[in-house]
């Protein structure tokens, strides 16, 4: 069972990113699935670095698509992705001081669950409109 599933609606209809945005479905999916089968403990350290990992790839990118474009609230946007950013790296933090606890799953899949509700429905909707009249489909 998946507690996210890839709809039409979290979709920017831009290629790329929705591929990357389905990537983090599948890390949130895989940490969710884990803890639903009692083993949530044993594949948090890997997830966490694969967000933190994929944060990086993933905001990097964008970020470089709104300036190119020259997306007036890129700044905004970007600070926000340092917002995100800190988030997971907090999380990875205070997994390696308590270790691999169920707390530390949970807030992840906290974190990753108002990340795939909030910031792809209402802050990467946003701007898809912006980068689409300027030809970025793919």
């Amino acid at each position: 069972m998946t507690a996210f599933v890839w709809e039409d609606k979290y979709s920017l209809h831009i290629a790329e990113i929705d591929r990357q945005h389905q990537k983090l479905f599948a890390l949130f999916n895989e940490l969710y699935d884990a803890m639903q089968q009692g083993h949530g403990s044993e594949v948090i350290d890997k997830v966490l670095t694969s967000v933190v990992d994929y944060c990086a790839y993933h905001f990097a990118f964008e970020e470089k698509l709104l300036r190119e474009a020259g997306f007036k609230e890129e700044a905004a946007h970007r600070a926000e992705h340092g917002k995100l950013t800190d988030q997971a790296k907090a999380l990875a933090r205070r997994l390696k001081e308590e270790g691999s606890d169920t707390t530390v799953a949970i807030a992840t899949l906290q974190f990753l669950g108002d990340w795939l509700a909030r910031h792809i429905l209402v802050s990467d909707k946003s701007f898809a409109p912006f980068l689409i009249a300027r030809g970025v489909h793919a």
